[in-house]
């Protein structure tokens, strides 16, 4: 089992267009962050973890050349909108693409990417097959059991997954103890971390950290980072031993 980090950054990115702050004019690269997405291998499967706008770059960098299905957390622009690209996948594999996600995401998706699933399809339209998930394990790519995580983005139920010994968790800011507890002795966690300070709909640096101390994973990654976030050497130095930044093209061997 691998995971690649293929985006570690927000909806803007990093740097952010038109800002000059120190983060955005780093010449680190662990400080140059696409918007989030990874890319779970598992054997010889393909498990994307999110679509965004980077998807197309993203796919190209790490010549990803088959994708097995697709965890969407929730129908944000910014974790859906590389959808149209799956064409790519669709004319090399002859299926359509399997899309596991909320019943919150399906109505989004189905709205914002009507044509797709129109009954009078244009030729080479992009194809996809919508799995609506609740709260029950399912399987994915012949026989990979997933856990849903349900968690909260501020007043929006969101999708965190829990496969083997990792789980992959994004844009909360919060997970009830029930659904914490579907955690418990995962050896790698991957939470997102938005900023130092308090946010209204993600995890701040702290808000993140008291949910690994509770969780205690073997090893915890922090992903959706922001330019706000402060530089990633400098941030670093200052984590618990078993937590770290998450940085684009990051791969984890489980």
């Amino acid at each position: 089992m691998k995971l690649t980090f293929l985006g570690t950054g927000t909806s803007q990115g990093v740097p952010v267009i038109a800002c000059r702050c120190d983060v955005c004019s780093s010449s680190d690269v662990r400080d140059c962050r696409l918007r989030t997405s990874a890319l779970l291998q598992v054997n010889s499967k393909n498990i994307l973890f999110d679509i965004g706008p980077d998807f197309r770059q993203q796919m190209l960098r790490h010549r990803v050349d088959h994708l097995d299905v697709i965890l969407v957390t929730h129908a944000h622009r910014d974790h859906v909108g590389g959808l149209d690209d799956i064409r790519s996948f669709n004319y090399v594999q002859h299926r359509k693409m399997d899309i596991y996600l909320n019943a919150e995401a399906r109505t989004t998706i189905e709205r914002d990417y009507h044509y797709i699933f129109t009954h009078h399809q244009y030729p080479g339209l992009p194809e996809a097959e919508l799995h609506t998930v609740g709260r029950s394990p399912f399987v994915v790519a012949d026989g990979i059991e997933v856990i849903p995580i349900n968690a909260m983005h501020k007043d929006l139920p969101i999708l965190g997954f829990r496969i083997g010994p990792m789980a992959y968790i994004t844009d909360a800011n919060h997970i009830s103890p029930t659904e914490l507890d579907k955690l418990r002795g995962i050896d790698l966690l991957v939470l997102n971390s938005l900023r130092q300070e308090h946010h209204f709909s993600h995890y701040s640096l702290p808000e993140a950290l008291d949910v690994i101390r509770e969780v205690a994973p073997r090893q915890a990654f922090l992903t959706h980072i922001s330019h706000e976030m402060g530089l990633h050497a400098t941030v670093s130095a200052a984590l618990p031993i078993n937590v770290q930044l998450a940085y684009d093209n990051l791969e984890i061997q489980l």
